[in-house]
């Protein structure tokens, strides 16, 4: 479910269309609307449906709905994360259940549940993403009851904006290093741990240790394209024997796993000497 999104000028107030419960996204600038009104026209939806893929979602846990709203809008003008709101636990249950998000912000004065409680309970339902928590206490017995129900770091109220999102983008980067990462890859949820592929309808698709370091470091890749060599020392190492028609023919075997059409590659595309994800 992609978030709402609020469009507003420096001189109106926020305003919205059809908006889905619990949900937020907003642009910080008539600007900003231009840009996405000749991006759907020029481009097509579907290249503007690529930009949103690239950002990062963060789901956003806290019954404060002020708080809620200017947190939102904060990370959204980062133009790096779609962010999506719940004000209670049983409504974050209910999202954690229904997407894969990249980060969680979670307060622990939740009113129906104990924010560390619920913590406890995504970690058993399987969320391995981070989990950043808010608390107006600064105890030491407070710090140490929310790590060990499994959150990452815990943010002390009131916070510096800027203090807050240096703590998030360290959990990301943290994060995407780390054997429990899971990655939205196209059509597909990316399980490196496992060299696993699931597609939407949970089928599965099972990776080689090559295949499976290939599409983790063109993910990765802040530059987007990847040389061939580069790519090489990355998956194989210093190995004299290894040469460019090694790294095609795996790449020419993954593309069978993972494009609908593999002669037409969408998904790992070959451009400039390299190779690149489109997502």
């Amino acid at each position: 479910m992609r978030p709402r999104r609020f469009l507003s000028s420096h001189n109106s107030a926020e305003s919205e269309t059809n908006p889905s419960p619990g949900t937020r996204r907003r642009e910080s600038s008539a600007a900003n609307l231009v840009i996405r009104f000749l991006t759907a026209h020029l481009l097509g939806a579907t290249q503007e449906d690529k930009v949103m893929a690239q950002l990062k979602k963060i789901l956003l846990v806290d019954d404060d709905e002020d708080l809620r709203e200017a947190l939102s809008e904060q990370l959204v003008m980062t133009e790096d994360f779609d962010v999506f709101e719940a004000e209670n636990g049983q409504n974050a249950m209910e999202r954690a259940k229904e997407a894969l998000y990249d980060l969680v912000i979670l307060d622990v004065g939740l009113p129906d549940t104990d924010g560390r409680e619920l913590c406890r309970l995504m970690r058993k339902q399987g969320v391995k993403a981070p989990i950043l928590m808010l608390t107006g206490h600064d105890s030491d017995a407070d710090t140490i009851l929310g790590l060990d129900a499994g959150a990452n770091d815990y943010v002390t109220k009131p916070f510096k904006f800027p203090v807050l999102l240096a703590r998030i983008r360290a959990q990301l980067r943290q994060h995407e290093q780390s054997e429990d990462a899971v990655f939205a890859l196209g059509p597909y949820t990316f399980k490196p741990a496992m060299k696993l592929l699931l597609t939407e309808d949970e089928r599965k698709i099972r990776l080689t240790e090559k295949e499976t370091n290939i599409l983790k470091f063109l993910y990765r890749s802040n530059e987007g394209v990847v040389q061939r060599d580069v790519l090489l020392h990355e998956v194989w190492g210093y190995n004299a024997g290894v040469t460019t028609h090694t790294l095609e023919t795996h790449i020419y075997r993954l593309r069978q796993k993972i494009e609908p059409d593999p002669s037409n590659a969408r998904i790992l595309v070959t451009e400039s000497g390299g190779y690149k994800l489109a997502i």
